[in-house]
């Protein structure tokens, strides 16, 4: 940045007034000119001579090979370069404020990646003129300076060498025929997409992949790699909000052609793998499946000549040791008589592994003896080994070293990968809002339909925020549609929880397919104890052996019913059969515990699952709880018949015992999130009495430091809403966000005491609270607030909220952005004589002198204060009149703390001598109740600072930019909690609670 300042400094000593690059374009100049070196260096020439030999691939192929240190030389000034660009109309204002957004939010890197992104994409002309661009401010980048001296010097050499690394990828003519036709062939079996539709008529609908593949976001990283996979509940409910807050900032959306460098880029000799995760049926296979067919149509990867793709649940079925000529000639055998060519040039071999979790064939990319130990060696296509040893040694680059390779996983099997040589880690993130719309109004023919599912899907929080996940949309849009085209349809009827809606997606196979197989209830039973040997043990894919265990002929799934719950997949090897998602073999798990004659099992069965500690069973779970309901059981009576009734009565008392055994035991982290899941389970139950007699009597809740999704916020305030007798609610530091607050909404105003604070709510989520507190029934008596991303803005709605509301008596604002202008509305409020607040803390918002005054002018009519906290703020001794006739004027006011403000010695003494003159007032003008809260990482803690620093708790570029807010420890959260008056609590005030479990609030 220094030669940036010189420059700027040359051009004032010139006379020219210049503080920015936009001044340059606001005084009529050309900022390239302006930056233009006046010493026309050789080497310059040089590069400039070589730019105009290059035609526009050669400059590509710059632009490619040289990507890495072009980005490091442009990250040092990317904010003006990008607006050198945009002056010269290479780039457009949109572009111009996608690259400055990108490094406010993210950084100067992710900026600099952003516009070199762009700048590939450009046509060849301009980008020609943008490297030519990067020439004439070559002066003010000393990296970039390095660069192209280096490019100059080798100057028709360079070219030279980009013909020779293209040359050594051709291939031989009779090459290049095996090739045409290997991408013939793989065209014709990914050109189409088949589509099942539970109907008589049309069972299977097939569609052109171009015209049904809808693009998914990918992200350059992977989220979280140890997160327990929950299936669509882990990742669907925060998809939304995760996607707004962190897309743009640290990681950044890619197309699928970056997920490999183009070879002319790579430095490496060896080759490249990349990872790409998703939870099930988020597309990988689709994905994959969309890479082949653009790779065989020439689209994408044309450094590669030949493209290997490989499905780990057909490689499970290799048994015997077998090397990778095998393997690849059982798929192709035309390429018999080619395939040792290929092997001469393996940095044109790609190789797609996809299911890494389905593999059953143990990989350890930790375990160094496979690199010493003969056995596990594969060191050559024909070598005989086990599957497993191939699949290690191309990943890591032992077999065809070179080659690249790319593998597709759920995020659960990322932990195998931990130790592998991966280059690009990559995610798939699904469907975005209008990807979502998208998605149903080419489902469905009918746009009158279309839209009207899609109206109940969106004001469904449950089903829309899962609707992220095709696979979740595919049976959104085939259970639901049939409710939107009937004419006279009853809405009641349409579901609303998960377990309604499956029960409907069984009915409609039932519906079509039930009158084909004898002792349906039988069959379906021995299904579900399949699928849920399944869910234990992890396995997705059953075989002709697992279907004869459970008494199933493999014929019965030719047609008809089983083949609508079971998706039969033919290999040259063998036959799998796969549920058409987790999801659904979880549901048929759970209907097989309705279905057995013999239910004296079932509470142990659900005790032992609930118990598992990796989340495996968390869904199965919330099926059972919600079959216990009538009105899902009522759906499936019609072909199964009725439920027994004692499995259902013991289901409920489970989940009774289940809910107030966890109430007692969640003071930890662990226990709050197994007190979630029972909420969850009685949600899904729709049984309000069975609520009431669970949640009836607490009077306290408190989540503290646990991630809150939407859908939590749902199903919290469907208990809280069940709750005769609650009273707190603390919600402090739990990732809540608009949506979730939202879903919170009419449980709110129940509350006496709410804690909000820690969530970065912004001025929205703060507009939410208002309209609780408008609530003619509002109880709400205090509120906590801080560090919730308040501005002044913002202060103007609550401020008219308090105008209105006759319980609030605390209100807690501390650690927002409010400044004088938010102080002074709500100083408004204060001076209203129906006001009834008594404890304000206003420490950490910024307030200055001039707020000050204006509070003590707004306090002299005030009959309701008691306590004030203005400490952390920027108030000085000017402001000392102004708070003494606050104190002595404000009636009722026992308490006020100055504290860490920057009053002078003689200042605070002015302040605490009054408590002389009005015995009984506390004045504290020199020390702090607490420490200051402030954002240390990823977690709020109180810290300690100098009486005078007046640092904001969080600026607004903080809360941008700031991780998720999650408690390192359950240590760290009982101080924090403390250190704001407050212990972190049990669940609920309940008589009952072991006094070792409990922590009670001061």
């Amino acid at each position: 940045m220094k030669r940036w300042a010189t420059w700027k400094s040359e051009q004032q000593d010139a006379g020219t007034a210049v503080t920015t690059m936009a001044d340059v374009a606001d005084q009529g100049g050309d900022p390239v000119a302006s930056t233009t070196s006046t010493d026309d260096a050789p080497p310059m020439s040089s590069m400039t001579e070589l730019l105009e030999r290059c035609d526009d691939s050669q400059v590509l192929d710059l632009t490619n090979h040289y990507r890495q240190r072009l980005e490091e030389a442009i990250e040092e000034a990317v904010e003006n370069v990008v607006f050198v660009l945009a002056y010269e109309r290479y780039f457009s204002e949109q572009e111009y404020k996608q690259v400055i957004k990108r490094t406010k939010r993210g950084s100067c890197a992710a900026g600099s990646r952003l516009l070199l992104n762009l700048v590939t994409e450009k046509e060849p002309r301009v980008r020609n003129l943008i490297w030519k661009c990067f020439v004439k401010m070559h002066h003010l980048l000393p990296k970039l300076e390095e660069l192209l001296k280096a490019m100059g010097e080798k100057g028709s050499d360079l070219i030279e060498s980009f013909k020779a690394m293209k040359a050594s990828l051709e291939i031989s003519a009779h090459l290049k025929n095996v090739q045409q036709k290997h991408k013939e062939t793989l065209q014709a079996q990914t050109e189409t997409l088949s589509v099942n539709t539970i109907l008589m008529k049309e069972k299977v609908k097939v569609f052109q992949l171009l015209d049904r593949y809808a693009e998914l976001t990918i992200i350059s990283t992977v989220r979280d790699r140890t997160l327990v996979e929950l299936e669509l509940l882990a990742r669907g409910r925060d998809h939304e909000e995760w996607r707004e807050e962190h897309l743009g900032g640290e990681f950044e959306k890619i197309r699928t052609d970056q997920l490999f460098q183009n070879i002319l880029a790579s430095k490496s000799k060896s080759g490249s793998s990349s990872a790409l995760a998703g939870v099930p049926g988020i597309g990988k296979t689709t994905m994959v499946q969309k890479i082949v067919h653009d790779w065989a149509t020439g689209k994408i990867f044309q450094q590669f000549q030949f493209v290997f793709s490989f499905k780990f649940r057909d490689l499970n079925m290799i048994k015997d040791r077998v090397n990778l000529r095998e393997l690849i000639l059982d798929q192709y055998p035309y390429l018999e008589n080619i395939l040792g060519e290929v092997w001469k040039n393996p940095e044109g071999v790609l190789f797609i592994l996809d299911g890494l979790d389905e593999f059953k064939g143990g990989i350890d990319f930790a375990d160094s003896r496979r690199d010493t130990e003969p056995k596990h060696q594969c060191p050559d296509p024909e070598w005989w080994c086990e599957v497993s040893d191939i699949v290690y040694s191309l990943i890591q680059h032992k077999l065809l070293p070179g080659c690249s390779v790319l593998v597709t996983t759920r995020p659960t099997a990322l932990h195998l990968l931990e130790k592998a040589e991966i280059s690009v880690w990559a995610e798939i993130l699904g469907f975005v809002a209008e990807e979502r719309k998208e998605y149903f109004t080419r489902y469905f023919e009918d746009q009158t339909v279309a839209a009207a599912v899609f109206k109940h899907v969106k004001e469904n929080e449950i089903l829309y925020t899962m609707s992220y996940n095709p696979s979740y949309c595919w049976i959104l849009g085939l259970t639901l549609g049939p409710f939107f085209t009937q004419t006279h349809r009853d809405p009641q009827r349409v579901p609303k929880t998960i377990t309604q809606l499956y029960c409907y997606f069984i009915y409609n196979i039932l519906k079509n397919h039930g009158r084909e197989i004898e002792s349906l209830r039988e069959v379906l039973l021995r299904v579900g104890q399949m699928a849920f040997t399944g869910v234990a043990e992890k396995n997705i894919v059953f075989t002709d052996r697992d279907l004869i265990k459970y008494n199933l002929q493999p014929s019965q799934f030719l047609s008809g019913f089983l083949m609508e719950l079971l998706e039969r997949e033919d290999s040259a090897r063998s036959v799998v059969y796969t549920f058409p998602h987790l999801i659904i073999q979880e549901f048929v798990a759970a209907l097989a515990q309705f279905l057995t004659v013999d239910p004296r099992n079932i509470v142990k069965l659900l005790s032992e699952a609930h118990s598992t500690t990796d989340g495996r069973f968390e869904v199965f779970l919330s099926f059972v709880a919600g079959l216990s309901s009538p009105r899902s059981a009522r759906v499936l009576e019609e072909f199964l018949g009725p439920f027994p009734n004692e499995t259902t009565c013991r289901v409920i008392d489970w989940v009774k015992k289940e809910v107030k055994r966890r109430i007692r035991k969640a003071g930890s982290m662990f226990g709050k999130r197994r007190l979630l899941n029972t909420l969850h389970y009685l949600f899904e139950s729709q049984n309000p009495p069975l609520a009431q007699q669970t949640l009836g009597s607490v009077e306290s809740l408190s989540f503290i430091g646990l991630g809150l999704t939407p859908i939590d916020c749902a199903v919290l305030s469907h208990a809280i809403r069940l709750c005769d007798t609650i009273k707190h609610l603390d919600l402090w530091n739990c990732r809540i966000h608009c949506e979730g607050l939202q879903r919170l909404g009419p449980a709110l105003p129940k509350c006496q005491e709410l804690g909000l604070g820690g969530n970065d709510l912004g001025d929205p989520g703060v507009k939410l609270v208002s309209a609780a507190l408008r609530n003619p029934h509002c109880q709400i008596q205090t509120m906590r607030l801080e560090c919730v991303g308040l501005t002044d803005s913002g202060a103007e709605d609550l401020v008219s909220a308090l105008s209105t509301n006759c319980s609030l008596t605390r209100l807690n604002l501390e650690g927002n952005s409010l400044g004088d202008s938010g102080v002074k509305a709500v100083s408004v409020a204060l001076e209203n004589p129906d006001c009834k607040i008594q404890e304000l803390r206003l420490d950490s918002v910024g307030v200055t002198d001039s707020g000050a005054e204006y509070l003590a002018s707004a306090l002299i009519t005030n009959h309701s204060l008691t306590e004030l906290d203005l400490r952390y703020n920027s108030l000085t001794d000017r402001s000392v009149p102004a708070l003494r006739s606050l104190i002595l004027t404000t009636p009722k006011l026992k308490r006020i703390w100055l504290g860490a403000n920057q009053f002078s010695k003689d200042g605070r003494k002015q302040l605490e001598s009054l408590q002389i003159i009005r015995p009984g007032q506390s004045v504290d003008a020199s020390s702090s109740r607490g420490a200051k809260l402030t954002l240390v990482g990823k977690v709020y803690k109180r810290v300690n600072q100098a009486p005078h620093q007046t640092t904001m708790v969080r600026t607004q570029e903080q809360r941008q930019n700031k991780p998720s807010m999650e408690c390192e420890t359950a240590k760290e959260e009982r101080e924090q909690c403390q250190s704001r008056g407050r212990g972190i609590g049990d669940l609920v005030n309940d008589p009952g609670t072991d006094p070792s479990d409990q922590i009670h609030h001061d």
